[in-house]
């Protein structure tokens, strides 16, 4: 069948600045293209033969860009579809969504700077003995703090890791286990730092589907039989959609995952102490490959770059032999730091406070969209999940009536449209107010009839 005229123009045109004499020559060309959005995600790039022939170069030249370019998850090869840019080219860092001042900005994802603790007094308590090479990597209370943490949720901690943030740590455990190539399975819709991260590292996701109760077992189940080798799961706060296991969907997975022994499992908690919801969990001592990250970044603050590892013993003997040779590892001052808020009495009493509105805010955001017929998600976290029928129209509705709100594009492969609000520092007297406005927005048009 011949290819449509119109689209064959159109991938002529975008390609033709394709240039080099060498693989690294024409992986860099291809590469500054896609930063420029002259090719922009997933747009098709010749065969290797076409483009040999327009290049003059031999097609093992190209075969050999294109893998360089695989691999570092800016193109993804389709089968019989030929090879296009990656849905989610890790080519350039996107920056917040900036609004005019009139706007209220429900887009963010942080958390309420005003229910973080203070870091003064810890500050103040801290050890500023200088530390040297060779010392010990991990402090010794945060440690034993962890272990007891994690052990309380049933997550096995003979081995007890710190890495600067929970991106870095699952960044570590994937190269840990993983190479360029490998299929993953990731939850759609999805956290965008992983989803993001995944591409990066040259992997090909694998969308896992989730509800109300975390993954769903058909989609985990299709996932397996599709080669995955690893499978992030977030147990609780889900962002976007605020999805939290539950113990009879824990139960529901635990079949599959047990006849998948070889499968990296990576639990990543990222609102451990502000979450009331029952921490379950999919991991088993018996599990080979197994992870669970905490980060403390919602709880105590994003500057906090600071998450906590449980891991079975090869995988914490990769990720800190990695560490060993890079960053080797995580200051001191932010770990002593971590241990006295953990240990403080005020602080813990702030973060349960904290907990208490981030749950009343989400509870009034999903009642008032509820009282004007709109469905959402939202049981755990920091946001509340809309579908919608056009993202596009729904947020420029909503900003035109001073709304800013996240398109759920950046969240999602396979699922459904939808917009996510944060309601971290919503004030409860907004919330009407919001799904009033957003009620207008995607209230359908009213017909009129011709005279």
């Amino acid at each position: 069948m011949l290819q449509n005229k119109d689209n064959y123009v159109l991938e002529h045109n975008l390609t033709q600045g394709i240039t080099g004499s060498s693989a690294v020559e024409v992986s860099g060309s291809i590469e500054a293209l896609i930063r420029a959005g002259e090719l922009p995600a997933n747009a098709a790039l010749p065969t290797v033969r076409e483009l040999a022939i327009q290049l003059a170069l031999s097609p093992s030249t190209i075969a050999a860009a294109y893998k360089a370019l695989r691999d570092r998850g800016l193109l993804v090869a389709r089968g019989r579809r030929g090879t296009h840019v990656s849905p989610r080219p890790p080519i350039a860092f996107s920056s917040a969504a900036e609004f005019p001042e009139h706007v209220r900005n429900l887009s963010t994802g942080n958390p309420d700077r005003a229910l973080l603790p203070d870091l003064g007094p810890a500050l103040a308590g801290l050890d500023t003995a200088p530390r040297l090479y060779g010392e010990e990597l991990i402090h010794p209370v945060l440690e034993e703090l962890a272990r007891a943490d994690f052990e309380s949720d049933g997550i096995p901690a003979d081995s007890v890791l710190v890495a600067g943030g929970a991106i870095d740590a699952i960044e570590r455990i994937l190269q840990a286990h993983l190479r360029p190539g490998d299929r993953i399975a990731v939850e759609d819709p999805g956290f965008t730092g992983v989803l993001d991260l995944v591409p990066a590292l040259g992997l090909e996701a694998v969308p896992l589907a989730v509800d109300d109760s975390g993954p769903i077992p058909d989609s985990l189940a299709a996932a397996i039989e599709q080669g995955c080798e690893a499978v992030i799961v977030t147990p609780r706060a889900q962002n976007p959609t605020g999805a939290a296991v539950t113990a009879e969907r824990a139960a529901a997975l635990a079949p599959l995952l047990a006849r998948a022994p070889e499968l990296l499992l990576i639990e990543d908690d990222h609102m451990v102490r502000l979450e009331p919801e029952p921490y379950q969990t999919l991991i088993t001592p018996d599990r080979k490959r197994r992870a669970a990250v905490r980060s403390v970044s919602k709880s105590m603050g994003p500057d906090l770059r600071l998450a906590l590892v449980a891991a079975d013993p090869v995988t914490a003997a990769r990720v800190e032999g990695r560490q060993a040779v890079g960053a080797r590892w995580v200051s001191f001052v932010l770990q002593q730091l971590v241990a006295a808020l953990w240990q403080d009495p005020e602080t813990a009493a702030r973060i349960e406070r904290a907990a208490g509105t981030y749950a009343r805010r989400r509870q009034g955001m999903l009642d008032a969209l509820t009282a004007v017929g709109i469905a959402a998600s939202g049981r755990t976290g920091h946001n509340v999940w809309v579908p919608v029928g056009d993202e596009a129209s729904v947020v420029q509705g909503l900003l035109d009536l001073g709304w800013g709100v996240s398109a759920g594009q950046r969240f999602r492969t396979d699922s459904r449209p939808a917009i996510r609000v944060t309601i971290a520092d919503l004030d409860e007297s907004e919330a009407p107010r919001f799904a009033a406005d957003l009620a207008r927005v995607i209230a359908p048009k009213r017909r009129t009839r011709l005279a």
